[in-house]
């Protein structure tokens, strides 16, 4: 009767030590395979890991073994899956949710919290009589000690992983504070472990072996984060210069400064690029280059199909344009992602990626959105889409020369050709590199829909040019006929008040000599008869 207790316990004893036989085994088998840096077996390694952890899910060693083997596999997106509990904006974003809770119930738990910290050691009654052997001060020193070297062993490795991961998924602000925070707390275990303390001083520690230890950060990790560090900054103090040059009305500033990141050597992050991009289309939509600023959100959206900004933009673009069809596309396309979110109830992507979209504001965005595409159908149907205003989309004024646009035809077409639309992929350090071939894919198809919108254009404006060059030309030739003939009557016209001219001399002539002689005979005869004398009758007759 006294036997059958016994029994349970016998068999829970056999169970616990066989599942902790089993995940040593794993967690040693994992270490091995790791350390061949092979992908393969580190992928192999992962699957152990997995194993373990289903036996053990607290176990930190296996927590930490498979997030590191996860960074070094490049699956950025499922480290960050893993400890998304530790990131700082998630973190404050669920804080802001839960606001709406009392003081109460916040102090509630902060002193639950408090109590569990208190008490998470052994009872205080046990080891009463060893507290007779150690001063006050120096146990106290000793266990708080203890505490934080726990705590911060526990932790660090989280910080270092999960930081290098937000970086390459684009989280810049989290990825330095995580990154800063585990730099600081493994200077500060480095510093305690450096304290000459005696090999006695906790020898209650657990039984672990060496294989079974943590690894600790090598100095090649050390300086690798140092440098991941320098570049975060750095993409930082560039893209906060470009918006606040954007926000100044400083257009060509800006253009120039987001510029400089996204054509830099060195690369930046998939996520990080794509928001400049946006910006960037911003600021040339803003200086009236509607080319480049349709180009920046193509490459937007290759890199996240899921940008509504992007899509925003591009449709008022073609709007503006008066580009209906290509403006009715992204409309419906961002119909469909509004219907998507308000289905599954939540934002697109994970719950770890940055969204700028208030999920409250959707309802309202979908209407407007329906009634702007019911107003565009009716406007195609009309026939309202051959009257492209292209010289807005070349970046030209009416009126313009030939060469001009040739000019700016040659500049658009050497930008935007589609055998260089991909060129912006090498300098993108994608999160997957299955994402690769997607975002090319996406980028040669949106650039070659830009590139014949631009040949159309050229074509059609060059035909308006060729017609009003033929219309000026018609009317300088009617000009210059006009031209010719009043000259013809205004030569006439002078020829004829020539005659007259001359007519009127030689009337004039005739007459003086008239006079002439008539003068001379009266001459004549006042000389022969002088003054008071009669004039004879032949001389009377003659002056008749």
């Amino acid at each position: 009767m006294a036997a059958s207790p016994s029994l349970p316990c016998a068999e829970k004893k056999h169970w616990w030590l066989t599942n902790r036989k089993l995940v040593d085994k794993y967690l040693k088998d994992a270490r091995a395979l790791i350390e061949t840096r092979e992908q393969s077996e580190i992928a192999y390694a992962i699957n152990l890991l997995d194993a373990a952890l289903a036996l053990s899910p607290r176990l930190e060693l296996a927590l930490e073994l498979k997030a590191r083997s996860l960074l070094s596999l490049r699956r950025f997106k499922d480290v960050a899956d893993m400890l998304q509990d530790y990131i700082p904006s998630l973190k404050m974003e669920s804080d802001d949710s839960s606001s709406s809770h009392s003081s109460e119930n916040s102090s509630q738990h902060l002193s639950r919290e408090r109590v569990k910290l208190l008490s998470s050691g052994d009872s205080p009654g046990r080891d009463r009589s060893s507290l007779k052997c150690f001063s006050v001060n120096d146990l106290k020193k000793k266990v708080m000690a203890g505490l934080c070297k726990n705590y911060d062993e526990e932790g660090q490795w989280r910080y270092l992983v999960l930081g290098q991961a937000c970086c390459h998924l684009g989280l810049m602000e989290d990825a330095i504070l995580l990154l800063q925070t585990g730099k600081r707390m493994a200077t500060a275990a480095f510093r305690r472990e450096s304290i000459c303390w005696s090999d006695d001083s906790f020898s209650f520690n657990d039984t672990a072996t060496i294989a079974n230890q943590p690894p600790t950060p090598t100095k090649t990790e050390t300086e690798s984060i140092s440098q991941m560090l320098s570049h975060i900054k750095l993409l930082r103090r560039r893209k906060t210069a470009a918006i606040a040059a954007l926000d100044a009305g400083l257009h060509s500033e800006a253009i120039r400064r987001f510029s400089k990141i996204v054509d830099g050597r060195h690369g930046a992050p998939q996520s990080f690029l794509a928001e400049c991009y946006m910006y960037r289309a911003y600021a040339y939509r803003s200086s009236g280059r509607i080319a480049e600023s349709i180009a920046d959100c193509n490459r937007t959206l290759a890199l996240d199909p899921t940008s509504t900004e992007a899509l925003i933009t591009r449709a008022s673009l073609f709007e503006t344009i008066r580009c209906f069809p290509n403006c009715l596309h992204d409309l419906e396309h961002l119909k469909l992602l509004y219907n998507s979110i308000l289905r599954d109830r939540k934002l697109l992507g994970p719950a770890w990626k940055r969204q700028n979209l208030p999920y409250r504001e959707i309802p309202g965005k979908l209407s407007s959105i329906t009634a702007k595409i019911q107003e565009l159908k009716q406007m195609i149907a009309s026939g309202e889409t051959g009257n492209v205003d292209y010289y807005a989309l070349i970046g030209l004024r009416r009126g313009c020369s030939g060469s001009e646009l040739e000019r700016a035809h040659l500049l658009l077409t050497l930008r935007h050709k589609p055998d260089k639309s991909t060129g912006f992929i090498n300098r993108c350090e994608f999160a997957e590199e299955r994402d690769v071939d997607s975002v090319r894919d996406r980028a040669k198809m949106s650039a070659l829909l830009l590139y014949r919108l631009i040949q159309k254009g050229y074509a059609s404006v060059m035909l308006t040019i060729m017609e009003e060059e033929k219309q000026r030309k018609k009317a300088s030739a009617a000009l210059q006929v006009q031209q010719t003939h009043e000259k013809t009557n205004l030569d006439s016209e002078l020829g004829t008040i020539s005659i007259c001219n001359t007519m009127t001399a030689m009337a004039g002539s005739v007459l003086q000599g008239v006079f002439c002689r008539d003068l001379a005979v009266v001459g004549n005869l006042l000389s022969h008869t002088g003054f008071n004398g009669s004039i004879p009758l032949k001389y009377e007759a003659l002056s008749c």
